[in-house]
Parts: structure tokens; C-alpha cells; sequence
């Protein structure tokens, strides 16, 4: 399949129901427009149902007699009807006539279809039938309410003049967007009362984050509303769990330092033991953990000082691929595996950027370390490119081994501090879990991003660095 058939975007229906899905206050205006309509049809069709049942008995003596006023008025009492006076009641009133018989047949609007209860209905339809929509009765019920029948064999007919309904679709119109605006303003007040959801969101991924600088928003403090209280329940807890952390930080940094003295003490009495043949041994076994006690321990208290809320870096010009040529000599003088297990590939050109050279030192020596453990028996040797930031002004830096990479389930986990994908922690394997961490705290210390992914084969780890 193409990528283009791959990327192709969703119907807009199914994005609209995805948006009602997601989105209470959508839910919660549709509600609202779902209730108002239902409670118009309700009312609409209790008040016709109303009129219809209770108020025909008591119109239909009213419009008998009305009737027979229009009739004699037209008649002149019974006699000869008279088109003249029919045209003044029907510019008076919005009513039409209709004059049946021997010596005048006259219509008052000729351009208008006849009334429904004159018109050839089927068999069948009798009272209340699909053709009785007000509810008046039957064909003989409308023939004796507006028709009469004068002395000399005339027949006059009313009805209503269409033509004066003609403001209806206006009104229509009209009442469809007064339904608008009240559904606008709905959605507008809902959107208003359920906006703290939003700054409650927002709240929670920047505690999420380990900012508590910047509390949540409470509208309203001194008598908040649900959200309200809730905002104020999430702070109160943010604010605890920053002080917890800052306790935890407070302690590993104090007994950091104070493992220095003994540590630094045990490694003195270590190195004036005699250098014989039976005690050397134990003796580099005993330097060999002394000093990695010491880089664990600095390795904390440098993780600790990263993520402080005020990291200090000294930022000076440096030359990335300088740089890592320069640990990259470094690690062949430790391991001489490294100088022909490592393969730096450098763009030219490369401008100075404002970076801490001892901490991006720090980083690239944890990342080719750890590369250089879990990918040193491969075929193929580590790759370490430096090249710049496409996005902007900024060094990306980009370490890949060829080793077995690591189950993606536990992606996500790589850079926390303690975590190693290897349960068993053996001596080999090398590390307590600080490595990754430590390089993505330097990258977030300079406003990058550090991100990891199995390249297959190996794991590649991807460092932006950008400039002051």
C-alpha cells in the first residue's frame, strides 16, 4: 500500500463522531438542542391537540354564525349575490369567495387551487382522516360550516386566501435562526463553565512533567464550583508531591556527599596495601569497585543537579564534531576496542555552538559507552554521526549500535533513572541504570529532546542539541 493511500484522512463523518466522542462540551450543547426541540414538538402538539379537542365545540357555533354574516352581506339579505360587495369582504378580510349559479359565477382569487374540502377525496376518508388536518370532522362538517345556499340557487363557498400566509417561511426562517443564536450562546456559556477542564488538563501534563512552579488556575477561590474545588484538590497534591520529591533529592544528595570521605579513605588504605603477588589480585578487584562506586556516586549527585529546577550550565563555543573525536580518543586510551569499534561520521562545516563541553562530554561518553556494551560483538561497528539540526540552529547527535536492541515494550522506559532492560543485572552487562538518564537530562538542561528506537539491528539513541 502507498504512503499516500496510507495517510488518506477520515470521512468528515467519522471525524465528527470522533469530535462528539472526545469532547464533553459538543455532548453537552447537542443535549441541550435534543431537550429544547423535544420540548417545542411537546408543546406544539399539546397545544394543537388542545385547540382541537377543547376549543372546536366551542368555535364552530362562533364560525357557523360569522358565515351566515359574510353570506347576507354578499346576498344583500338573500337576493341576487353581489360581486362588488364579495370583492370589498375579501380585500377587508383574508378570505376567499366563491359565487356558484345561474346568473353568477364569480371567484374571488382564480389563480388559487379550490378548498381541500371541495376537492374529489378517495373513498374512505372520512372524519379525522389523513386529509382533516385540524381536526374539524369530515367533507359535510366543512360544506355546512362555509357554505351557503341562497333563496334563488346560488352557492357561496369561503375559504382563506393563501396569499395572505405568504410570511410564513420568513417566520420559519426567522424561528430557525433565533434556534441558532440560543444554541450559539449554549454552546458558548457551556464552553465558558467547562473551560477549567482544559486548565486542569493542562495542569496535570506540567505536573506530569515535574513543573510545579505554576499552579492550576482556580476561578473563583474564595467560593469555587466543582471544578473549582477540583483544581484546588489537584494543586494541593501537586504541591505535596514536589515536596516529596524535593525531600528525596534533598537525601541522595547528603548521603552522596557524605560517601566521598569513607569512599575516598577506603580507596587511600587500598592503594598502600603491598604489591605482592598474592594480594594484587584482590587488590585491583577492590580499586576496580572503589571506582565504581566513586562514578556512581558522582553520576547521582550530577543526575540530581540536572534536575534541579535551576541548572546551571557554563555554555561555551564548541565544536561538536571536535568534541567527539575527543571522547572518542578517550575511550580508546580505556578500552582499545573503541578506537576501531567506533566510527565517527562528521558534516564539515559545522558551526561553534554556546553548549556545556562538559556535559555533552558527559553524554557522548555514557552514550558510546553504552553502545560499545551491548553492541560491541556485533559485525558492525558503532556509529556515532554528528550532523546539524534540520529544524534549526542546533547539533543533532545520533548513536547507533548493531547489538540485539531491546524489546519495544520497554522503549518507553529507557532514560529513567535505575531502569536497565537486562532484569538480571549482571557484572557483564555493566551500568546501574544511569546512563541514559544522565544524557537525557543534559539534553533537556539545553532545550533539546533525547529520544530512542530500535533500528533493527541495534538501538539507535537520537540527541538534539540546540544553540544558546
Amino acid at each position: 500500500m502507498s504512503t499516500a493511500a496510507t495517510s488518506t484522512p477520515a470521512p468528515w463523518y467519522r471525524r465528527a463522531l470522533h469530535a462528539l466522542r472526545c469532547s464533553l462540551k459538543l455532548r453537552m450543547v447537542l443535549v441541550f438542542l435534543l431537550l429544547a426541540t423535544a420540548m417545542s414538538f411537546t408543546f406544539i402538539s399539546g397545544a394543537q391537540k388542545a385547540f382541537s379537542v377543547g376549543w372546536r365545540e366551542a368555535a364552530r357555533p362562533l364560525l357557523m354564525d360569522y358565515v351566515d354574516r359574510l353570506a347576507h352581506e354578499v346576498s344583500a339579505g338573500g337576493g341576487v349575490p353581489s360581486t362588488e360587495r364579495a370583492r370589498a369582504i375579501t380585500q377587508r378580510l383574508p378570505i376567499t369567495i366563491d359565487i356558484i349559479g345561474p346568473q353568477v359565477k364569480w371567484r374571488s382569487h382564480p389563480d388559487q387551487e379550490r378548498p381541500r374540502w371541495l376537492r374529489d377525496r378517495p373513498q374512505g376518508f372520512g372524519r379525522d382522516g389523513p386529509g382533516d388536518d385540524a381536526g374539524w370532522g369530515d367533507d359535510q362538517d366543512w360544506q355546512q360550516l362555509l357554505q351557503r345556499t341562497t333563496a334563488d340557487g346560488h352557492r357561496i363557498e369561503f375559504g382563506l386566501n393563501e396569499a395572505a400566509f405568504e410570511r410564513r417561511p420568513k417566520l420559519i426562517g426567522y424561528t430557525l435562526t433565533a434556534l441558532l443564536v440560543l444554541t450559539l450562546l449554549a454552546y458558548l456559556y457551556v464552553r465558558r463553565l467547562l473551560r477549567p477542564l482544559d486548565d486542569i488538563r493542562q495542569g496535570a501534563l506540567r505536573f506530569g512533567a515535574g513543573e510545579f512552579g505554576q499552579p492550576i488556575p482556580v476561578r473563583h477561590p474564595r467560593g469555587p464550583d466543582e471544578l473549582g474545588e477540583l483544581a484546588a484538590t489537584i494543586n494541593t497534591m501537586g504541591q505535596d508531591i514536589n515536596q516529596m520529591l524535593e525531600a528525596q533529592r534533598a537525601l541522595l544528595l547528603a548521603i552522596s556527599h557524605e560517601l566521598r570521605s569513607p569512599l575516598t579513605r577506603a580507596r587511600l588504605n587500598t592503594e598502600l596495601l603491598p604489591e605482592t603477588d598474592e594480594i594484587a589480585p584482590q587488590r585491583e578487584a577492590l580499586l576496580r569497585d572503589l571506582s565504581e562506586m566513586a562514578r556512581l556516586i558522582s553520576d547521582l549527585l550530577e543526575s540530581e543537579r540536572l534536575a534541579g529546577r535551576h541548572a546551571a550550565l557554563h555554555r561555551e563555543p564548541t565544536d561538536a564534531a571536535a568534541l567527539a573525536r575527543e571522547v572518542i580518543d578517550e575511550l580508546a586510551a580505556t578500552q582499545p576496542a573503541a578506537r576501531q569499534g567506533i566510527v565517527l561520521h562528521a558534516t564539515s562545516g559545522l558551526p561553534a555552538l554556546a553548549l556545556d563541553r562538559i556535559r555533552v562530554r558527559l553524554l557522548l561518553r555514557n552514550l558510546l559507552g553504552n553502545a560499545l556494551r551491548h553492541g560491541g560483538g556485533a559485525a558492525q561497528p558503532v556509529e556515532l554521526h554528528v550532523r546539524p539540526w534540520a529544524a534549526g540552529q542546533g547539533v543533532e547527535l545520533e548513536v547507533r549500535d548493531h547489538g540485539p536492541g531491546v524489546p519495544d515494550d520497554q522503549l518507553p522506559h529507557l532514560g529513567q533513572a535505575f531502569f536497565r532492560p537486562d532484569t538480571a543485572r549482571t557484572r557483564s552487562a555493566g551500568g546501574v541504570g544511569l546512563g541514559l538518564y544522565l544524557c537525557r537530562l543534559v539534553a533537556q538542561a539545553h532545550g533539546g529532546t533525547f529520544a530512542v528506537r530500535n533500528a533493527r539491528p541495534g538501538l539507535a539513541v537520537t540527541v538534539v542539541l540546540p544553540g544558546a
